[in-house]
């Protein structure tokens, strides 16, 4: 049977171990801990993604992540009526600690009921939020499922990620010449003044239904009199539709074109790459058809959505795993207002039991 208070311990307890991305170390161990105490051989590939598994035939995959965003560490979590949040200094940690409590309360509640269920592998990864270093560096190997629900959606759990876009990120190094501003400014070469240049070049905000484009940071300079000789831009932009993804491709290249030949003294180092691919899911697919059944079991109706984020789905659809996102109770995340619903957070467990039942 359900723990409802155990539930909220849980995530209570998990939010208050700090985890922002790249200072994983003390959850992979307390995750560990937990999933060794429920059974499973817990096993870290390379680069620290934890892989939990178990005796019997195919599993099925259940997948959350052990970091969080900044500011990330001393979370507080106050219970506030029906909701979880932090004390408004930190974010709450419901991404991805929600996932994961939904996993551990999941597995020790049917233990207690000792019920049938099907067989289990948990795969946890490192360094999701920075653009799923993790999920790329996972050792897939060592992993036997073929279909997998992820927890790592804002929302209820019968919130589904539909499509995911494919993801790209641009970073543009600019070297000009640094002279002084007030004496001999026209033997400087701003790179503040490229960075500029470029920028407007760019598109900028959303594009279309399935597309987004932002540039993210600027940076340069070194004093206020002092022509700017270095500059940084760093940038993303997102899409589900392949012929714009080679269309924002050659705006960009195009961009770097122009103010190469009107700025022919500086130096414009660009880098732009693929963090991670889109994926959109198939209602007919056996993965997504076993989980309309449990949701519909427990009285829910599926909500496909598409989404401008990825998750570690995204990798494991490249990978040959139908991996199908669902809510976990958590929202406004990646902010200092996020909270969690503390009857949906039963509620996906509810879900995820009757999945794993099925």
């Amino acid at each position: 049977m359900i723990d409802k208070t155990r539930l909220i311990d849980t995530f209570c307890d998990l939010v208050r171990i700090d985890s922002e991305s790249g200072n994983e170390d003390a959850m992979a161990k307390e995750m560990t801990m937990r999933l060794e105490k429920l059974g499973f051989e817990v096993q870290a590939d390379a680069y620290g993604n934890l892989i939990a598994g178990e005796a019997g035939g195919e599993p099925f995959m259940l997948s959350g992540h052990l970091d969080t965003v900044v500011p990330g560490n001393g979370i507080n979590p106050i219970i506030d009526g029906d909701r979880i949040r932090s004390d408004g200094t930190t974010i709450g940690g419901g991404d991805n600690k929600a996932g994961l409590a939904i996993i551990l309360e999941t597995l020790t509640s049917i233990k207690e009921d000792a019920s049938h269920r099907i067989p289990v592998e948990v795969v946890i990864s490192r360094e999701e939020e920075p653009g799923l270093i993790g999920a790329h560096a996972l050792d897939f190997s060592m992993i036997r499922s073929k279909q997998a629900v992820v927890f790592d959606r804002e929302g209820p759990v019968n919130r589904i990620t539909l499509s995911s876009p494919t993801y790209i990120a641009f970073d543009f190094d600019i070297t000009g010449r640094a002279a002084h501003a007030g004496i001999e400014p026209e033997n400087g070469i701003s790179a503040i003044q490229i960075a500029s240049d470029l920028i407007t070049l760019l598109p900028q905000g959303r594009l279309d239904d399935e597309t987004t484009f932002s540039v993210g940071t600027v940076q340069g300079g070194s004093t206020r009199n002092t022509v700017p000789e270095s500059a940084k831009v760093t940038g993303e932009f997102r899409t589900m539709n392949m012929e714009t993804l080679d269309n924002l491709l050659l705006d960009i290249e195009n961009a770097l074109i122009d103010v190469r030949v009107k700025y022919p003294e500086a130096d414009i180092k660009d880098d732009v790459s693929p963090k991670f691919k889109t994926f959109r899911i198939n209602e007919q697919d056996p993965c997504t058809i076993m989980i309309v059944e449990a949701l519909e079991a427990i009285g829910l109706t599926p909500d496909f959505q598409l989404s401008g984020g990825g998750s570690d789905a995204n990798v494991f659809w490249e990978h040959g795993i139908s991996a199908v996102v669902c809510g976990m109770a958590d929202y406004n995340m990646h902010t200092l207002r996020e909270y969690v619903v503390i009857p949906e957070l039963v509620q996906a467990v509810e879900f995820c039991s009757e999945l794993l039942r099925a």
